[in-house]
């Protein structure tokens, strides 16, 4: 009789314990048929309930933006910019600084000049004059209007004045290669400043279609009224030089003009795309330190000294 009630036991345990169904089992029996509803309803009541947390804002339309932020777009009046101003200055301040470090502009420019795309009747272009000017763009008149075309956009409309002399000067030579190659050299030297520019920009902040995180993209044009004023110098010829040819300067202003419409002046725009702008790690420096920011401050005779973190936007 013991020994048959140890082998029921063993049985039992055999089939409950080892053959038997477990809830996370698959299977197309009526428990488990019954029971894998309520369990997706848990786990989709738990998603809920987590995405739930960060709650979501109700839609903010171009007039719940004016109304918060108390402009009025028929009665504001145009702002003067002068702190953008200052802005601008500084970074292009800079930027003159960089391209004039190792000859950085120039390398650049010998680099575009003489890339695959140059006609095949130029001869090698040797960059003489290079000038980023002096002054500054100024800004302002600044109006934010809604967008016509996009009811729910906004646009910011500025006019833009830069009065200075960038200049860019080159020497090549016009290679006659018919009937027969170099049949006939013609040596070239021009000289492009840019005196004057003025105009209306366009600025608008647009969702990025090209990138999968939804971030912003920053979307800029010019009007189709802008003024550009160009001064162009010009010799022809080793002997008995043309100075100054009309013609030439025409080509050189047409081509300018039809350079900013086709990628800059209404309809088309240019675009770019924002970086995000939450604080991070990497982007986290310490004034008078330029290693890693993780890395911890050095200890002199006078104490560890006072950190102080910025962030770079």
């Amino acid at each position: 009789m013991l020994k048959l009630s140890v082998v029921l036991i063993i049985g039992c345990f055999i089939k409950f314990f080892i053959f038997g169904e477990t809830p996370d089992t698959p299977s197309h029996s009526k428990y488990t048929s019954s029971y894998s509803p309520s369990r997706s309803r848990r786990s989709s009541n738990l998603r809920k309930k987590r995405s739930s947390v960060l709650r979501n804002p109700p839609p903010q339309t171009t007039a719940t933006i004016l109304s918060k932020t108390y402009y009025n777009v028929h009665s504001h009046q145009p702002e003067s910019l002068d702190w953008f101003n200052v802005l601008i200055a500084q970074t292009l301040a800079q930027f003159r600084e960089d391209a004039r470090t190792d000859d950085a502009i120039l390398k650049s420019l010998d680099n575009i000049l003489n890339g695959s795309q140059k006609p095949d009747f130029l001869d090698s272009i040797r960059v003489t004059e290079v000038s980023l000017g002096e002054d500054f763009p100024i800004f302002s008149n600044c109006r934010i209007t809604p967008s016509e075309e996009e009811p729910g956009k906004l646009i910011a409309k500025m006019d833009v004045d830069l009065s200075d002399l960038i200049t860019l000067g080159v020497e090549t030579k016009l290679l006659l290669n018919w009937p027969k190659p170099m049949v006939a050299v013609l040596p070239v030297a021009l000289a492009v400043s840019i005196v004057r520019f003025s105009g209306t920009l366009s600025i608008s902040f647009i969702p990025s279609p090209e990138n999968s995180t939804g971030s912003t993209t920053l979307a800029f044009s010019f009007l189709e009224d802008y003024r550009l004023e160009i001064s162009v110098r010009s010799l022809v010829g080793s002997r008995s030089r043309l100075q100054d040819v009309p013609k030439i300067a025409q080509l050189v202003e047409s081509r300018l003009h039809s350079w900013i419409d086709e990628r800059c002046v209404e309809p088309k725009f240019q675009q770019i795309v924002l970086p995000s702008l939450w604080p991070r790690k990497r982007t986290t420096r310490e004034q008078g330190r330029t290693g890693d920011a993780g890395e911890e401050g050095s200890t002199g005779g006078e104490g560890v000294r006072r950190r102080t973190t910025s962030v770079d936007i």
